[in-house]
């Protein structure tokens, strides 16, 4: 709710809000948020739950309604059979096992192939084959559904993601930044194909860090040589100064 109310029109946010309020029963909620997902979005990808919601807050005709306004030859597959067992979830709901049974009966059913709704779709025919008394054939059905979720591994485990919180002290989180920070500029300045042993080797080899004096013996020359002139300069000026004197100047200061 709260991603709604700061992100509403981003498709997936509502449709994140809306699966979530289908898995907690909130069907008029999920209902709701699943209209304002496909209105944004553009896709029905999501319609098998917006039945199943609607068939959740009473309303099966409706649902029924819902799933017949769509050409299921447009959809995906998975789509499809999550429709057709929605749909047939209606059925039961108005008592009507034989119309239920004839909504399941699509080209996915198929016991020989085995995908990733074949469980799903074979188990909800064997319980519509249970409320009509056939339960020999709902018995073969349930085997069916059972070797297809043995072929495709299983149920799928939920992912577990723990996160851990490590909270640092001011000086100690600011000496790690600092760390991290000079271990990435020594990694990019480093050649890549290049070992520490490598680069010291190079280092110890190469004439010039051999060779080279102190950096203040190299300028001492140049600095000499500048100082010399400056002196030059003064004493040039106070010669000049001492014949102004002696010609009659008026005296002064600098």
């Amino acid at each position: 709710m709260s991603a709604a109310r700061r992100a509403g029109r981003i498709a997936v946010v509502r449709e994140t809000l809306a699966i979530t309020a289908y898995a907690t029963g909130d069907f008029a909620l999920a209902l709701r948020e699943l209209r304002t997902y496909r209105r944004i979005s553009g896709s029905n990808d999501q319609l098998p739950l917006m039945v199943d919601s609607e068939r959740g807050v009473g309303r099966p005709d409706r649902a029924l309604e819902v799933g017949r306004a769509v050409d299921r030859n447009e959809l995906p597959a998975a789509v499809q059979v999550g429709l057709a067992i929605a749909m047939s979830g209606a059925r039961l709901d108005l008592e009507q096992p034989e119309l239920a049974l004839s909504e399941l009966e699509i080209p996915q059913l198929d016991p020989d192939r085995a995908f990733s709704y074949s469980p799903a779709l074979f188990s909800a025919y064997a319980e519509v084959l249970e409320e009509l008394d056939r339960d020999g054939e709902a018995a073969d059905w349930r085997a069916r559904a059972a070797r297809a979720e043995a072929a495709l591994g299983g149920p799928a485990e939920a992912e577990l993601v723990e996160i851990f919180e490590i909270e640092l002290e001011g000086d100690e989180a600011a000496t790690e930044v600092a760390g991290e920070a000079a271990e990435t500029v020594a990694a990019e300045a480093a050649p890549v194909d290049a070992t520490a042993d490598d680069v010291v080797d190079s280092v110890d080899e190469t004439p010039e860090f051999a060779e080279l004096e102190d950096p203040g013996a190299v300028l001492e020359d140049d600095v000499a040589a500048v100082l010399a002139e400056g002196e030059a300069l003064e004493a040039a000026a106070a010669a000049k100064s001492d014949e102004d004197d002696a010609d009659g100047a008026v005296p002064h200061e600098d």
